[in-house]
């Protein structure tokens, strides 16, 4: 059976794109972070969506389970397969192509395998600007993104992947093709099929390309650190800086002082804005659509305001292209530090923009109390309500037995995330990691529905079993 359906699948696309041997079938089965490693019956690697649509119709056939996978930096075992080795894992990264830019309607149509950083160049050599930006574009597809509804440090201007798609296209999990490619504003013709795709981690179809929007690229772009005494400042800095900028605030990050006291240990080289300490960080960045003095203007008239009315301490304007870098590279290398010091438990929540002060405080609280031997890394996209909520061990506590409470610790934040009206996943999805917890914090109607769509659009369950539902 396995060699027949292996055989079959040659016939589809070719014996060097389908890997069976385990050394050859490696790199795809093990996820980014290396915490698990899968087994598969294959690993496959089209060429175009016809060659997609195929393999899907063999799968369907044989009652084979696809995973689909992107560049597979994914946080939560969306990409990677399970133990069993029933599953063939569908790599689109072959699938990589800019397709067209349209510099009139400002939209792009990519390949699924597009890398993000390749479409961020394409748009900028179009005079153009792909907004979506995160730590893993020069690895991440654009497909993974938009199965995750990836989001990023432009969220507060430009909204999640989601709101950057116009149409797709997606193989079913029948092997037909949707050709959904409309580069449309507005299409009201039915059901927002779209929408289904966007978001539900290959569970429902396989994207194989995209329409995306473009954006005029800004004149100018500057950046500050601003140091305060609590999160509380953050939010009302926050608030201040909206007022003063509007839609020109395209960044608004949260770091605490942990977070860059990590930073600074594990990478000295990179820059240390303040001599002294402070309780919390907000990056921002401001953009204009007019000139480098227009932006600094409006980000110094916020940070003055700021710190004349109490809610900064002190401030670093960034007065050139390579200090601003200097600055986000400290945001960015937040994680790097994370995993350089050892094993924490991760979390990605979002939360109403205005309880994430109390969320903070009284979720410090819990762990502090009933796990002593742990510090919390908090940072995150405030602007958009998105917080990396960490925990990690305290030095001199074993990193294994730490991690042996695990369980305990996401109960704590997830039952606080929710009681402060919040989600317990903001930008990395569900995968294999969150199903239980999803299952114990999603509303039962809400679920019912979910299941009804994967039954009817998936009725053999072949598309990313065991993942979300």
């Amino acid at each position: 059976m396995t060699d027949e359906f292996v055989g079959r699948c040659r016939s589809i696309v070719g014996a060097p794109w389908v890997l069976a041997d385990a050394p050859a079938m490696a790199p795809y089965l093990t996820d980014w972070r290396g915490r698990f490693t899968g087994r598969a019956r294959a690993v496959l690697l089209p060429a175009d969506t016809q060659e997609v649509a195929q393999l899907v119709a063999a799968c369907a056939a044989a009652r084979v389970p696809i995973v689909p996978q992107g560049g597979r930096t994914g946080l939560v075992l969306g990409s990677v397969p399970d133990a069993s080795g029933e599953a063939v894992v569908l790599s689109l990264r072959r699938m990589n192509r800019i397709l067209e830019v349209d510099p009139t309607n400002r939209t792009i149509l990519v390949q699924a395998g597009a890398i993000l950083q390749e479409i961020q160049d394409a748009a900028s050599n179009a005079g153009l600007l792909f907004p979506l930006s995160l730590a893993a574009e020069g690895s991440c597809t654009i497909g993974g993104n938009l199965s995750t509804n990836a989001g990023g440090t432009a969220v507060l201007r430009y909204g999640n992947t989601r709101e950057l798609c116009l149409g797709l296209e997606v193989v079913t999990p029948r092997g037909e093709v949707w050709d959904g490619l409309r580069a449309l504003r507005k299409d009201n013709t039915g059901y927002a099929l779209r929408e289904l795709f966007v978001g539900a981690e290959g569970t429902l179809g396989i994207i194989t390309a995209a329409v995306l929007k473009l954006y005029p690229q800004p004149k100018a772009s500057t950046t500050a650190l601003v140091a305060m005494d609590s999160p509380a400042r953050a939010l009302s800095l926050l608030s201040l800086m909206q007022d003063v900028c509007g839609p020109s605030l395209t960044a608004y990050e949260l770091m605490s002082d942990f977070c860059l006291r990590l930073v600074a240990h594990h990478f000295p080289h990179l820059p240390r804005p303040f001599a002294a300490t402070h309780a919390q960080y907000a990056l921002l960045e401001v953009s204009s659509s007019e000139s480098e003095e227009h932006a600094i203007r409006l980000l110094e008239s916020g940070i003055e305001a700021a710190l004349e009315g109490g809610l900064a301490i002190d401030a670093v304007v960034a007065m050139s292209t390579a200090q601003s870098g200097g600055l986000w590279q400290v945001r960015e290398h937040i994680s790097l530090a994370q995993a350089a010091a050892g094993k924490n438990i991760k979390h990605d929540v979002s939360l109403p923009i205005s309880r994430i002060a109390d969320f903070i405080a009284t979720t410090d609280a819990r762990l502090a109390e009933a796990f002593p031997g742990c510090q919390v890394v908090c940072f995150g996209h405030l602007g958009d309500g998105n917080l990396h909520y960490n925990v990690a061990p305290m030095e001199g506590v074993a990193h294994e037995a730490f991690l042996a409470n695990q369980e305990a610790i996401n109960r704590i934040v997830h039952d606080s995330v929710v009681a402060f009206d919040g989600s317990i996943s903001a930008e990395h999805g569900i995968g294999a990691l969150k199903v239980d917890d999803l299952k114990r914090y999603k509303d039962p109607v809400e679920l019912n529905m979910m299941r009804a769509i994967k039954a009817a659009l998936d009725p053999l369950g072949i598309m990313n079993p065991g993942k979300i539902l």
